[in-house]
């Protein structure tokens, strides 16, 4: 369809991003929404079992919904404003119903049924089967069984919590960004590294109070944010003690008051949840999660995080006691007799630096973002037999820091593209790292060439942003989350399955969705690796082996304790979704306290209201499954043991595993049961002892 309106461009085309207003948004995706209407009509009244009857028109309009409104969606965590956030809340009412008309569809339902049980069925391959099967167990989660009173009362559910999803990121942010000590005594910012002062006095300049506009790292004046990298910075190294527990306490309760209180959402989020469970025949919103996950059930997921949580507990509680002893050695006995949650992270990197003899400012100069990407991106030739070229300038962006790259086959081939935005800009960009798709692969919109439609994606992350002409500087766990979301990338990328559904990361289940990702990260602590992506910006030298050395020295360093951190958070969601009564005396707040008691070894200070800038799931899609990071980690680690057995040293069988997982894990994507495909790559099903060896708890 021609038109000016470019949230209506063809999906064969790059989003034109430097046109998009959000004056665009409402009357596009209004025209958009019935256009697509007009396609859902027209099946339901052509709708025969077959497979191009009934599943490729249903990948046709999933497809045109998807690409127009994936745009607004991404514009809206990328570059938000209050005239992009309102015009979205209009038009997301209707992108809602319209996906709920399509689940629900009687005569859509009937066809694919009828295709699953005719004789047509035995002609449709392991991949077309599977994707049929789980169109199906979607149209039963949609409500497509419910009738009258019911049927209507799931879409108004469904609808409500769109929005209030939306409302919970909305007022995160806003939240997020009200927030920021101003300083301006040089002893209030005493410990920060240059870094962290640059930053700071860049921010300050940013925010454009009177004053600032010769802010400078040595004079000042200084604004420390919420956003991760300023957080962090400061809570690592600033020596105040009195404002890393001012900014401590704004951070833990975001979004829990006034204009921007989350609270009343969360409960009715809950709330919903529940009836929308209840409607679809199950007692708890988990049960209902958990029925479209590798996991398949609360007891198996509740298995593997109390199997790491009895691994990890106790030596969590050693760990605090280190720490303890360590700040008395220090002088600092009063604190260490009264530590809080303030204090962890500075004590913690001041324990570190002793005990491995080097600093994470050290480390920063030997790892600016353009060296890292080049090694990123010569990893992923020697393991996957791709080229990954710049290609700026080829596509709209839109921010002057997006840059865009191709992926290239070994023989010049083609084969995907992404855009990676890699810095924070907390006034108008979502915390965190992500990666989603614009596009994917599918024979069902083929190039002029005959081919298979190329995938593109989107990698987000929220790094260091360059400041004062210099490259962004990277800390060591910046280079993780960069690795962490190229392995999602590649997935969508990689993939050699060419049924659009089930392309990429389409069709895989949540649980083991994180397996690539996580993998990848594994590889920060391979020698060649890491050395090979290091040049120090100054004077260009590789990172020496004995800095090498202390980093993999430190990988276990405190392991427990991060692992026990992230069960916290697979057990509270999975209490709240599962075992919390909506109705009862008890409150989410109450829940996450009586939760911290066997997941934590200090308890939430008065005042933690965590939850309401819990958005992985109360805004992502992590509701009822946030132990999928545990999950998937335990697939990664042995994924990754299977190149440890190769020989890390022995470069013809790296490259021959590395073939093996792309041929297996990234090219499969949603056409096989995760399980299987894993199966495929390792030969038998995961173990867990890889995960605790390179956590260091095997004892455990």
């Amino acid at each position: 369809m021609a038109t000016d309106n470019p949230i209506l461009q063809d999906a064969s085309m790059l989003p034109r991003f430097d046109a998009i207003r959000p004056d665009d948004v409402r009357p596009g995706v209004t025209q958009l929404v019935q256009e697509v209407a007009g396609m859902l009509e027209k099946l339901e009244a052509d709708a025969q079992p077959s497979w191009r009857g009934i599943v490729e028109p249903i990948e046709r309009m999933h497809d045109r919904l998807g690409f127009g409104w994936g745009v607004v969606e991404h514009l809206l965590s990328v570059k938000n404003s209050e005239a992009l956030r309102e015009a979205y809340e209009k038009v997301e009412p209707e992108v809602v119903k319209l996906s709920m008309r399509i689940g629900q569809s009687p005569a859509i339902y009937r066809a694919l049924t009828e295709l699953r049980d005719s004789a047509a069925a035995k002609d449709l391959d392991a991949s077309q089967r599977r994707i049929l099967e789980k169109l199906i167990q979607a149209a039963d989660l949609s409500g497509v069984g419910l009738e009258g009173e019911k049927r209507e009362r799931f879409r108004a559910v469904k609808l409500e919590l769109a929005g209030l999803s939306t409302r919970f990121g909305n007022q995160l942010l806003d939240s997020t960004k009200a927030f920021a000590l101003e300083l301006t005594e040089p002893a209030e910012v005493a410990g920060l590294p240059n870094s962290a002062l640059e930053m700071a006095a860049h921010a300050a300049k940013m925010a454009g109070t009177p004053g600032t506009e010769s802010a400078n790292a040595e004079s000042g004046p200084w604004r420390i944010n919420l956003d991760g990298p300023s957080f962090m910075g400061f809570m690592k190294h600033s020596t105040r003690r009195d404002l890393r527990e001012k900014l401590y306490r704004a951070y833990v309760s975001r979004a829990s008051h006034g204009e921007h209180d989350n609270r009343p959402l969360i409960a009715s989020i809950l709330r919903l949840r529940l009836e929308e469970a209840n409607l679809l025949g199950f007692d708890t919103y988990a049960q209902l999660s958990l029925s479209r996950k590798m996991a398949g059930s609360i007891a198996a997921a509740e298995k593997l995080l109390e199997e790491l949580r009895v691994a990890s507990f106790e030596a969590a509680h050693n760990d605090l006691e280190e720490l303890r002893t360590y700040m008395r050695e220090q002088g600092a006995s009063d604190e260490a007799d009264d530590i809080q949650q303030w204090d962890v992270a500075f004590w913690s990197e001041r324990l570190r630096e002793a005990r491995f003899d080097y600093s994470e400012e050290e480390l920063r100069p030997y790892f600016p973002m353009p060296r890292v990407l080049d090694g990123l991106f010569d990893l992923a030739k020697r393991l996957f037999g791709i080229d990954v070229v710049a290609a700026d300038g080829q596509a709209s962006l839109w921010h002057e820091d997006v840059r865009f790259f191709h992926v290239r086959s070994m023989d010049g081939e083609h084969i995907a593209s992404f855009y990676m935005d890699p810095f924070s800009r907390p006034s108008e960009k979502r915390g965190g790292a992500w990666m989603n798709e614009v596009v994917g692969r599918s024979a069902l919109f083929p190039q002029a060439s005959g081919r298979a439609r190329l995938p593109v994606a989107y990698l987000v992350c929220n790094g260091s942003p360059p400041v004062d002409g210099k490259p962004s500087l990277m800390t060591f766990r910046e280079i993780e989350t960069v690795f962490h979301e190229f392995g999602h990338t590649l997935q969508h990328m990689l993939t050699q399955v060419d049924y659009g559904l089930a392309a990429g990361i389409r069709n895989v289940e949540w649980d083991a969705v994180e397996l690539p990702s996580q993998f990848m990260e594994n590889w920060c602590y391979h020698h060649d690796t890491l050395v090979g992506l290091s040049e120090h910006v100054d004077t260009q030298a590789k990172l020496p082996d004995a800095f090498f050395e202390k980093i993999v020295a430190g990988r276990t360093f405190r392991a427990a304790s991060l692992m026990l951190r992230q069960l916290n958070f697979g057990v509270l969601d999975l209490e709240l979704h599962h075992r919390f009564d909506v109705n009862g005396s008890e409150s989410p707040e109450d829940v996450q306290r009586r939760v911290a008691e066997t997941t934590t070894v200090l308890p939430p200070i008065p005042g933690d209201q965590f939850l309401c800038g819990f958005s992985h799931i109360f805004q992502g899609g992590y509701a009822a499954g946030y132990y999928s990071y545990k999950w998937a980690e335990v697939l990664s680690a042995d994924a990754f043991a299977a190149f440890e057995e190769a020989g890390l040293d022995a470069p013809a069988s790296i490259e021959a595993t590395g073939h093996r997982f792309r041929d297996t894990v990234l090219s499969l994507g949603g056409s096989a049961p995760p399980m299987d495909i894993f199966k495929q790559f390792r030969g038998r099903e995961p173990s867990t002892e890889a995960l605790l060896r390179h956590s260091g708890l095997v004892a455990a």
